[in-house]
């Protein structure tokens, strides 16, 4: 050992001071209190940005009482009916693992044109068969498959119905067996 160092005290012999958790514990109550108070600051309306919509729907009415509390949301479109398809059952063919598919959908359509959807459901039945049948196993097992089917299917009934007649296509039953 050198002079420096046999001279100096060892570093273990002085005994070391234990920090406070009070900060700690102080710093972590008011970290919850704010993000609490955060949380129902935005909630409540009281901030701009937040889960409360400001009165009315910007169509110049208002769905809220004089008595103030919660309220349920206006229906998006209560101006729809809905055309109820028939189940279908598709085979998918010898190579598939799975050997049949069973599908059924309503449309939603403007009330104006049900009769009209209803009338064109042959055609309808007709374009759900060919595509369908068409699939491979892998398109339909594949992962976010059944959004990408949705919205094939969906323009395709489109095109057989006519612009502004069918605005959506509802999957009741997507079954594999």
């Amino acid at each position: 050992m050198s002079d420096a160092t046999a001279d100096a005290p060892e570093e273990e012999d002085v005994p070391q001071k234990k920090s406070s958790k009070l900060p700690l514990i102080v710093g972590l109550v008011l970290a919850l209190a704010g993000g609490g108070g955060g949380f129902y600051a935005a909630s409540s309306g009281l901030l701009p940005f937040g889960g409360a919509k400001p009165a009315g729907d910007g169509h110049g009415d208002s769905h809220e009482s004089a008595g103030g509390g919660d309220h349920a949301a206006p229906m998006p479109d209560a101006n729809a009916a809905f055309v109820e398809l028939p189940p279908l059952v598709i085979s998918m063919g010898s190579t598939a693992n799975l050997h049949h598919l069973r599908f059924r959908a309503s449309l939603e359509v403007p009330p104006a044109y049900a009769a009209d959807v209803t009338t064109l459901q042959p055609r309808i039945m007709d374009v759900l068969n060919t595509y369908l049948r068409a699939l491979e196993p892998a398109d339909i097992e594949a992962p976010g498959a059944l959004i990408k089917l949705r919205s094939q299917i969906l323009r395709r009934l489109q095109l057989v119905a006519g612009e502004g007649r069918v605005r959506d296509l509802l999957i009741m039953e997507f079954v594999l067996n």
